[in-house]
């Protein structure tokens, strides 16, 4: 089996009046989430091959925060299409990775939480299950592409 862990930035500062979404920082609470993420990571041995990232402030400081507690030392590649991605573009993006043993994606919701049910239960629905900070462990067969319901979720964790 390999996996495929998705990780949803924690919880951000709202945006002001002008400010670009993008840009948008982690709150003091979101940084905690992201260390304790990282720490749920590290005491169950999901020490990543490869890790994408949407660029957005707030996915690459989660990351950093999790990196920190994990110790993984990966260079992280950014992946622009994370930031709006379909669950569609992100399996494309999972199965192009394939060769990772054990692939990160750190993005956003409404096409994380999408992903999760889509592979899971083969519907995405209006599935709401990734909430700020959570982590999704899914088991995939090693030389099977993504598709719908392929995947068990192996583990779960939500700040």
């Amino acid at each position: 089996m390999r996996q495929l862990i998705l990780l949803r930035h924690a919880h951000a500062e709202s945006a002001g009046a002008g400010e670009d979404d993008a840009g948008r920082p982690l709150s003091e609470t979101g940084r905690t989430e992201a260390r304790d993420a990282g720490k749920w990571l590290r005491e169950h041995g999901a020490h990543p091959d490869r890790v994408l990232c949407s660029p957005s402030t707030r996915t690459r400081e989660t990351w950093n925060h999790v990196d920190v507690e994990l110790g993984s030392g990966l260079a992280v590649q950014f992946e622009p299409s994370i930031y709006d991605a379909t669950p569609g573009a992100l399996i494309a993006l999972a199965d192009a990775n394939r060769d990772a043993a054990r692939l990160v994606l750190v993005g956003h919701n409404p096409g994380l939480e999408q992903l999760l049910a889509l592979m899971h239960s083969g519907q995405s629905g209006d599935y709401r299950g990734m909430p700020p900070g959570a982590v999704a462990v899914l088991g995939l067969p090693v030389d099977a592409a993504i598709e719908p319901g392929i995947a068990r979720l192996d583990a779960f964790w939500w700040p």
